[in-house]
């Protein structure tokens, strides 16, 4: 089985590409990424047989034809991300995240691809009132992130039924903890950082928004497992997580005092415009037989033990 990572040089691309290339499965992983966010150092290990790399840019439907031929599987991982900051470069997101799927979505149908599974998010639930949001609940996109990310879905479904190819669109919880790409601009990795470097722990409004969460390698394991396994994934989306690790951001930041042990200052600044805020239920995740290995808890504790021995440089936080 030959398998395409998209952005496999990112955030999660890091965490699942060694994954991909470690399943009996699995004869190569081939990677596509421009390498505008990631970096070739995220793949360190995986360099060697049985992984090919190619650097080129989604929305260029030339360099998505040459990286799709001849595979089975695909991963589609690469996308603008942040979804506030998406906010001031809303036409790019657009491009990448939406023209970017087309051309993979594209291509796929071209080479008769197998199976196709699209990195979604439930941030497409916007601020949603019930605390019970399953995969039926409307979304409603609250920046162009998630905006992208709902059409984009809807272009899943539309190639799906031309091309005649599997197709499972996971919204990911909120990712967290240690990967070689790892990011900062994540609540939990943020709040992390922030407590070892004996800064206060900023919260943006009133803390009670809410998030599900999932660990990096969770999420890896969740695109692994849709993408070998796809007859245990038959519907179209699945919201990526587990009820348990529901959380306000204000318990995440207490969270974080607590595991790191240290007198850490929360401060709360009075936020305008307050984000998207979403209590997802993960009962038809289930179904899959995927579950999450990781909790919030454990993760905080790993992520600092990594940072507190691995050399890092100097990160802006």
């Amino acid at each position: 089985m030959r398998v395409l990572v998209t952005g496999g040089c990112g955030y999660i691309g890091s965490a699942l590409v060694p994954r991909l290339l470690a399943d009996d499965r699995v004869d190569e992983v081939v990677v596509l990424d421009s390498l505008t966010s990631g970096s070739p150092a995220n793949l360190a290990g995986c360099i060697g047989d049985g992984l090919t790399f190619h650097r080129g840019d989604v929305r260029e439907y030339g360099d998505v034809e040459t990286a799709m031929r001849d595979i089975d599987r695909v991963i589609h991982l690469a996308a603008i991300t942040g979804a506030t900051s998406t906010h001031d470069r809303a036409n790019e997101t657009r491009a990448v995240n939406y023209d970017g799927t087309e051309n993979v979505l594209t291509a796929a149908g071209k080479f008769d691809v197998d199976t196709v599974v699209f990195a979604s998010s439930c941030n497409n639930y916007g601020r949603a009132a019930s605390r019970d949001i399953d995969e039926g609940t409307d979304q409603d996109p609250l920046n162009p992130y998630a905006e992208s990310k709902v059409d984009a879905e809807r272009l899943l479904i539309e190639a799906m039924n031309k091309h005649d190819f599997d197709g499972t669109a996971l919204r990911m919880s909120t990712n967290y903890g240690w990967s070689p790409g790892v990011r900062f601009n994540l609540v939990v990795n943020h709040f992390v950082f922030r407590g070892l470097t004996d800064r206060p722990l900023t919260v943006y409004g009133d803390g009670s928004n809410w998030r599900p969460f999932i660990h990096v390698e969770d999420a890896a394991r969740a695109y692994a497992h849709a993408a070998l396994n796809p007859n245990a994934w038959s519907q179209t989306v699945y919201n990526v997580g587990s009820n348990d690790e529901n959380y306000r951001i204000s318990a995440i930041a207490e969270l974080v005092r607590d595991e790191l042990g240290r007198e850490l200052d929360v401060t709360y600044l009075r936020d305008e415009q307050p984000g998207p805020s979403y209590h997802v239920n993960f009962d038809l995740l289930a179904e899959t037989g995927f579950e999450l290995e990781w909790t919030v808890r454990d993760g905080i504790q790993d992520l600092a033990q990594q940072l507190e021995r691995t050399e890092t440089g100097v990160i802006e936080a």
